[in-house]
């Protein structure tokens, strides 16, 4: 039988419990972004991944289940959050 109540060591997450930092990446991606901006990131990443590129095929993939309604881990959230931001930044500064 597994054992469901195993004491967590300082700083661990238990099996299940999303990183508190998910709800915050979630709720960053729904106020930055409009659905049709999210649809035009989808298409970016798509289109970088068909040339090879890891990260926008993992990104691609978690947009698609998150405006699919599907459920998305906390650390492809956080990850899909993470690259957006720094793309944004990376426009902002060029700009």
């Amino acid at each position: 039988m597994a054992e469901t109540n195993k004491i967590l060591k300082l700083g661990d997450l238990a099996v299940g419990e999303p990183h508190p930092a998910a709800a915050t990446a979630k709720r960053y991606l729904e106020q930055n972004f409009t659905h049709a901006e999210l649809l035009m990131w989808l298409e970016g990443f798509c289109s970088c991944s068909i040339e090879g590129n890891r990260s926008a095929e993992i990104c691609a993939a978690t947009l698609r289940r998150l405006l699919n309604g599907e459920p998305v881990s906390d650390r492809y959230l956080l990850g899909l959050a993470w690259t957006m931001r720094d793309c944004k930044e990376a426009e902002l500064t060029r700009s």
